[in-house]
């Protein structure tokens, strides 16, 4: 069960696909676990965890009010959908020793209770 958070907890995949700019085939075989999205204060951080054939893949994406996640830098480009391959391990890791993940822990909380249900 894929789960939104905060900007795209409404308008899910579609909205998600959207704000990058690309099609539904970026997600072909995927299964989105974790997706937020947080526009504030003029500025917008993004997060996706996904996976497909049992690898982890995450998408970081962030910007100010003059661009947005379908631009990869200041001077254009392509989108910032670049999916980077990813281990439970090293998102472990991240949890424990990294920043709170935005909204007060709320993404971090989501994404280790996705990934390491209670037993």
């Amino acid at each position: 069960m894929s789960i939104y958070l905060n900007d795209w907890a409404d308008g899910g995949q579609d909205e998600m696909l959207g704000d990058f700019g690309v099609g539904p085939e970026v997600l072909d075989g995927a299964e989105v676990i974790v997706a937020s999205y947080t526009y504030e204060d003029y500025s917008g951080d993004a997060y996706v965890l996904f996976k497909r054939n049992d690898k982890l893949f995450e998408v970081h994406g962030s910007h100010c009010s003059c661009h947005g996640l379908s631009e990869e830098s200041y001077s254009g480009g392509s989108t910032q959908w670049q999916p980077e391959e990813t281990t439970r391990e090293a998102i472990l890791h991240r949890l424990d020793h990294g920043s709170n993940w935005g909204e007060e822990g709320k993404v971090a909380e989501t994404v280790r209770a996705a990934l390491w249900p209670a037993a």
